[in-house]
């Protein structure tokens, strides 16, 4: 058997009105994902409207890719960086604190290679409070950050990653325990 991609069919994805989400890709680029100087006022009433929750004091950097706010809730204090990809065809839950560096990807769907069909697979991504994700790393589907977590730059979350741990690599693995002073 050979993969066949024109026996594809998104059929059983539905990820809302389309009307809302042509008005969310238009919006969206000229608020969002833009490198124009826009308040963060602005930036948190356009995402509320469309569906997304959020918490106070978050901060989102130019040029951010949001797939479908009504799919993303956000704690507060977060930071979101420049260039960040949040691809959330399913649930992401980023808590309070939480720094997501730039160019870092939230990755919700992914493909299914032993069908011939190439079926959509969608998994949630929670990061829980205090996790920083590191500059062009990449955070898988169906991944879990717990508390506090860190992984590091360039790297690849394919499985949950422990509380107060340091994680690296592709997969990412435990290098160490995170100690936090006051």
């Amino acid at each position: 058997m050979k993969t066949d991609l024109s026996t594809f069919t998104n059929s059983e994805y539905y990820p809302g009105n389309f009307f809302k989400r042509a008005l969310w890709y238009l919006i969206g680029r000229i608020v969002i994902n833009t490198y124009l100087i826009q308040f963060q006022s602005l930036k948190r009433v356009t995402l509320i409207v469309f569906g997304a929750e959020l918490g106070k004091g978050i901060i989102i950097k130019p040029k951010v890719n949001i797939k479908y706010p009504w799919n993303l809730t956000i704690g507060n204090n977060s930071w979101i960086g420049e260039n960040v990809w949040i691809d959330n065809l399913g649930k992401v839950e980023i808590g309070s604190n939480v720094c997501i560096s730039q160019g870092a990807m939230l990755l919700c769907g992914n493909h299914n290679y032993k069908k011939t069909t190439f079926d959509l697979m969608v998994g949630n991504i929670i990061l829980e409070d205090g996790v920083w994700i590191g500059a062009k790393s990449v955070v898988c589907p169906g991944v879990t950050c717990k508390t506090h977590s860190i992984l590091t730059v360039g790297s690849i979350a394919t499985k949950n990653l422990e509380p107060y741990t340091i994680n690296s690599g592709n997969p990412a693995v435990k290098i160490r325990e995170r100690k936090i002073e006051e």
